[in-house]
């Protein structure tokens, strides 16, 4: 807005003449704007390359470039301003194994415990995977490792969290698979609280 200049007066003592004077409005500056709120993101990943690309297709469709978004050259740090990823992977329990004619096998706490560390460093490989993605394409992003199961974790972690958007991938599996197995997917798009968003992969 233009800054406008107005003529007065000012009082003067006896036998002196008015002399106008120019007093300068102050300029109205525009109302400050709300402050955009960060989306946050969470994106389940696995061992598939189904989430993977789930996870590329996310970074790269719903969260602008730094350098397009302040029209310069990409800095070294995330831009926290773009929002958040939260990139979580579930580990399945362990469970006793039961024979089909025969009677249920106890594992060992050996046994329990090896597993248990070869789904850490599994998990922590993938994580890391996800991360290095999310660094590549300058995104604030963290990392979470539930354990259960995968389905009613995601759905959980969401509410929690307070997440904007799930973002899971679609293994595309046949009505076999799909009934014997479930599909995560399917699961987490009936029973999220948020909107969730499922990749397919292309064929």
């Amino acid at each position: 807005m233009e800054s406008q200049a107005v003529e007065t007066s000012t009082a003067v003592g006896a036998g002196d003449e008015a002399a106008p004077v120019q007093v300068q409005e102050q300029e109205q500056m525009p109302p400050v704007l709300e402050e955009k709120k960060q989306m946050k993101v969470l994106v389940a990943v696995d061992e598939s390359d189904e989430s993977f690309y789930a996870l590329q297709w996310a970074l790269d469709h719903l969260f602008p470039s730094p350098a397009v978004a302040a029209g310069v050259a990409a800095v070294a740090e995330p831009n926290q301003e773009l929002g958040m990823v939260t990139v979580t992977h579930v580990l399945y329990p362990f469970q006793t194994y039961v024979l089909p004619a025969g009677p249920a096998v106890i594992a060992s706490s050996t046994v329990v415990q090896s597993v248990r560390t070869a789904q850490e460093k599994n998990a922590a490989a993938l994580l890391s995977r996800a991360l290095q993605m999310c660094q590549q394409k300058m995104i604030n992003a963290e990392t979470l490792i539930l354990e259960g199961d995968a389905k009613e974790m995601i759905c959980q972690a969401a509410e929690q969290m307070h997440v904007d958007l799930v973002v899971v991938g679609s293994r595309g599996l046949g009505r076999v698979k799909r009934a014997f197995l479930g599909s995560v997917s399917d699961y987490c798009a009936h029973h999220v609280r948020c909107p969730i968003l499922i990749v397919k992969p292309p064929k």
